[in-house]
C-alpha cells in the first residue's frame, strides 16, 4: 500500500526483458530483498540492492499492460516506497495496481500552476468524480474536471518540480489508478443485483 507522495525521482538505469534497474539514493537507504516500490505508480518487488541502485523483476503481463517497457536508461522515474503503519497519509490509499495507460492531452500553465488534460481508457471514467482522487504515475492527485473520455488535474510548483509530472510532455503515456474505494463499491453492487438481494 502507498499514499501517492512521491519521495524521490529515480533514474533508470537498465532495462532489460524481465526486470529494472534504478537509482535512487533515498529509497534504497533502508530497502531490502522483497520490499515493494512503487515506480511511476506500478508496485514492485526489491530483489537486490547494490550502491544506491535496486533492481526489480517485471514480469512480461506488467511491461504489455504499463508504459514500463517504454522506459529507456537516463530516463526519470516516480519513486515511493511502501507505507508503514506510521506513515502520514498526505495523499490516498495507492495500491500501486495499474488500471490502465492515460496520455497527456493538454497543458495549460497558469501562473505558477499548471493544468493537465489526459485521455481516459475506455470504460475508466465511472471510477472518476470531480474533487475525487487519482493516480498519475504514482501521484495522488485531485480531480478538477472529467468525461468519458478525459480528466483534468491541478499540479502546483512542488508537484511540477518533484514529479515527472513536471517534464512529460503532450503525448506522453501515464499509469492511471483510479481510487480502490470506487471500485469496490462497483463490485459490491454488481453482486447484489446478480442475485436480486435487496437486504
Amino acid at each position: 500500500m502507498f499514499t501517492g507522495i512521491v519521495e524521490e525521482l529515480g533514474e533508470i538505469t537498465e532495462v532489460a526483458s524481465d526486470r529494472l534497474s534504478i537509482r535512487g539514493p533515498l529509497v534504497v537507504g533502508d530497502a531490502r530483498h522483497g520490499d515493494s516500490i512503487a515506480v511511476n505508480g506500478v508496485c514492485l518487488t526489491v530483489t537486490t540492492v547494490v550502491d544506491d541502485v535496486f533492481t526489480v523483476d517485471v514480469m512480461g503481463e506488467t511491461f504489455l499492460r504499463t508504459a514500463l517497457s517504454r522506459l529507456q536508461p537516463g530516463d526519470r522515474v516516480n519513486l515511493e516506497r511502501a507505507a508503514t503503519l506510521n506513515t502520514r497519509l498526505g495523499g490516498h490509499l495507492v495500491q500501486g495496481h495499474v488500471d490502465g495507460v492515460g496520455e497527456i492531452l493538454k497543458r495549460e500553465p497558469s501562473g505558477e500552476w499548471e493544468t493537465v488534460t489526459f485521455a481516459l481508457p475506455e470504460g475508466a471514467s465511472r471510477y472518476i468524480v470531480h474533487k475525487g482522487s487519482i493516480t498519475v504515475d504514482g501521484v495522488s492527485l485531485t480531480v478538477v474536471n472529467v468525461s468519458d473520455t478525459q480528466f483534468s488535474v491541478g499540479l502546483i510548483p512542488t508537484t511540477l518540480a518533484m514529479t515527472t509530472l513536471g517534464h512529460k510532455q503532450i503525448g506522453d503515456p501515464v499509469h492511471l489508478e483510479m481510487d480502490v474505494i470506487a471500485k469496490h463499491v462497483e463490485r459490491l453492487l454488481e453482486a447484489r443485483f446478480e442475485t436480486g438481494s435487496t437486504s
